[in-house]
């Protein structure tokens, strides 16, 4: 933290007064010159959103992203932070942060005119200088702008004409600094008209007060185009007000939505170090989202947030532990069984169509992870044959033969030695896996062996039964068999 300093003392420093964009575009050149990250863990955005960001804030423009939900919007905004200088000087005691070169308040001028060169100096953080506030249907203008304040005006004995009796809003108190209005369309059209003049000439009218107070602001909205229809809309001159709109999107890789729910997840240290995640585990889960993306039952105008696959991550890794703490091991990994204790996490982050919800919620989530299982299966074993000429061998003729004789329960609660001894003891598994994952490590090719049943019972080969904890693979000739 800066000490307190006096006017003629920051005139000595050589201090340049600069206005909130000048000093952002100062900044982000400095970092493209210095080739140091300018938004860090935007990944998926370095070819798309990012570089029009850059071209916005050199452009001195305020910025409206637009995009669904799970979108990182919020994250960008909150980043832009980092482009700002660390401390700034401001009158001490003011309450919209006046700087001692442009002083705007009636109490910042006063004291000036008072002291001048031994006006007290201050200084702001810039952690301090960002201000978000969710548009909400209640937000009203004083919240943003500010009202007269009848307790301050009766305390100082003034009348409602004088300056100082108004109420700063959110967006004065800004002055100098970031403001993030999120989800704009759901802010009340006659309060977006508010904005017009700060966006526009960068000033306020607060109760017909005749002030100009060019108000410094980098504003930074964020929407999602699913409000412009169902909950609210942006007015037209609001949005010609805002110089740039820049679209967001989701991961377009499975690679780039991997990288971001490793970021994302919440899970500590000795959870990784005693849960192994194999890499095709992690691809399943991010397949989900995609398969979601692309499901006739989900709203895709809703989107399908990358909130998904991180909360989704959280509970596999959940489940993992009760593992643990059931079974009293040391170590685990996850399953493709674990996948079960994903489904909550889908069906809270998804907005079904009318066939889905017909279908309910959990149905749906089941269908979305066979999806996602019978892709990751087709990018290394070989297509299921829906029919089958007879005496024609497959590569899974052996596979599904065994279970004509055999069955095979896996549970949950096993340990991974337990579980494991179960799958290995399968030949022909064995025999498929090693024939068609060669390249895969010891954990991936033991995902495989779950891979392939499921797909197997997805394709109609074999049957799969399920409870609580446990999940029974079989034929149905030799279900028949054990029932009798």
């Amino acid at each position: 933290m800066k000490n307190d300093i006096t006017f003629k003392e920051l005139k000595k420093s050589g201090y340049t007064n600069k206005t909130i964009s000048q000093e952002i575009q100062a900044n982000l050149i400095a970092k493209i010159k210095a080739k140091e990250p300018v938004f860090e863990g935007l990944w998926g955005y370095e070819d798309s959103v990012v570089p029009q960001l850059k071209k916005a804030i050199l452009a001195g423009h305020h910025i409206n992203l637009l995009g669904l939900r799970g979108q990182a919007k919020t994250r960008i905004a909150r980043s832009m932070v980092n482009l700002l200088d660390e401390y700034m000087p401001i009158v001490k005691g003011s309450e919209i942060n006046d700087s001692p070169f442009q002083p705007i308040s009636k109490y910042a001028r006063d004291l000036i005119v008072e002291l001048g060169d031994e006006t007290p100096i201050s200084w702001v953080h810039r952690s301090n200088r960002f201000f978000e506030k969710l548009a909400t249907p209640d937000v009203n203008v004083a919240d943003l702008i500010g009202d007269i304040d009848p307790i301050k005006a009766a305390t100082l004995k003034l009348p409602y004409s004088d300056e100082r009796v108004l109420h700063y809003g959110m967006i004065p108190r800004a002055n100098r600094s970031i403001f993030v209005l999120n989800e704009l369309p759901d802010l009340q059209a006659r309060i977006q008209v508010s904005l017009f003049n700060i966006l526009q000439e960068g000033d306020i009218q607060i109760r017909g007060f005749q002030l100009r107070m060019p108000l410094d602001i980098q504003f930074v909205f964020t929407a999602n185009p699913e409000d412009y229809t169902n909950r609210g809309s942006i007015v037209t001159p609001l949005k010609d007000r805002i110089g740039s709109q820049i679209f967001t999107h989701y991961p377009k890789t499975i690679a780039l939505a991997k990288q971001i729910t490793e970021q994302e997840a919440q899970v500590s240290a000795e959870d990784k170090e005693q849960i192994q995640i194999p890499d095709l585990a992690k691809n399943l889960l991010e397949e989900v989202a995609f398969a979601a993306r692309d499901s006739e039952y989900v709203d895709a105008k809703s989107g399908v947030s990358a909130r998904l696959t991180i909360s989704a991550m959280e509970n596999l890794v959940a489940a993992s532990k009760l593992r643990l703490i059931e079974s009293e091991a040391q170590k685990t990994t996850v399953r493709l069984l674990d996948f079960m204790s994903i489904i909550p996490s889908i069906t809270g982050k998804i907005e079904l169509v009318y066939e889905g919800e017909q279908e309910g919620a959990d149905y749906v989530a089941k269908i979305l992870i066979d999806k996602a299982v019978m892709v990751q299966f087709e990018s290394i074993f070989p297509r299921i044959s829906k029919l089958e000429k007879e005496g024609i061998k497959t590569p899974y003729t052996d596979l599904i033969k065994w279970f004509n004789k055999n069955q095979l329960e896996l549970n949950y609660t096993d340990t991974d030695e337990e579980f494991y001894k179960k799958l290995n003891s399968i030949t022909p598994l064995t025999t498929v896996v090693e024939k068609n994952a060669t390249e895969l490590n010891e954990e991936d090719k033991n995902f495989c062996k779950e891979l392939v049943l499921w797909a197997l019972t997805i394709s109609k080969k074999l049957d799969k039964s399920e409870n609580s904890a446990t999940y029974t693979f079989d034929s149905a000739d030799v279900r028949q068999l054990f029932r009798n």
